[in-house]
């Protein structure tokens, strides 16, 4: 179901994957579009556990594509260095496939709005980050996406680096 990559010595290990997924704050959450149009859209997230987890309103584009076809794919650059001289960029980005899904459950909600929100605000006391839950609970959607696939590639510049 999901190609090999065809530059393999350019092949981030799993491990490099998820420490990009750790590392990162954001990237694009991308959907199969109910108008035939893909629909991309940025986010942060917090990659939690084998998932990742987003947050967003209640209500809009993004929620009706994904209670339509809840398959995605979600694109983090790592690193994206511009090497003028050389007419490239050393690049490390991971790409995650995989199908998303409101979570409806309040328990799991909360769970989920807490973890984003230590991600965020690491320093904030625990009673502040439920007061802030809590004052935007009724206008908080809490998404989580689960994983089917990663994969993660390199510069090869970057590859050989290595080696």
């Amino acid at each position: 179901m999901f190609r090999k990559m065809r530059r393999k010595k350019q092949k981030l290990s799993i491990e490099e994957c998820e420490k990009l997924l750790h590392d990162g704050t954001s990237g694009v959450l991308s959907l199969c579009g109910n108008d035939g149009y893909p629909y991309g859209v940025p986010l942060s997230y917090v990659y939690d556990d084998s998932r990742l987890i987003f947050h967003c309103a209640t209500e809009g584009r993004k929620l009706d594509i994904i209670r339509e076809n809840p398959r995605a794919s979600f694109c983090v650059i790592g690193k994206d260095q511009i090497v003028s001289d050389e007419y490239t960029t050393y690049f490390q980005s991971v790409m995650v496939s995989g199908s998303v899904k409101i979570i409806e459950n309040a328990q799991e909600k909360q769970a989920a709005a807490e973890i984003l929100g230590l991600r965020y605000a690491p320093d904030d006391s625990h009673v502040h980050l439920k007061e802030v839950i809590r004052h935007s609970w009724k206008r908080l959607c809490m998404l989580e996406m689960s994983i089917d696939h990663i994969s993660g590639k390199q510069a090869i510049e970057l590859a050989a680096s290595k080696q």
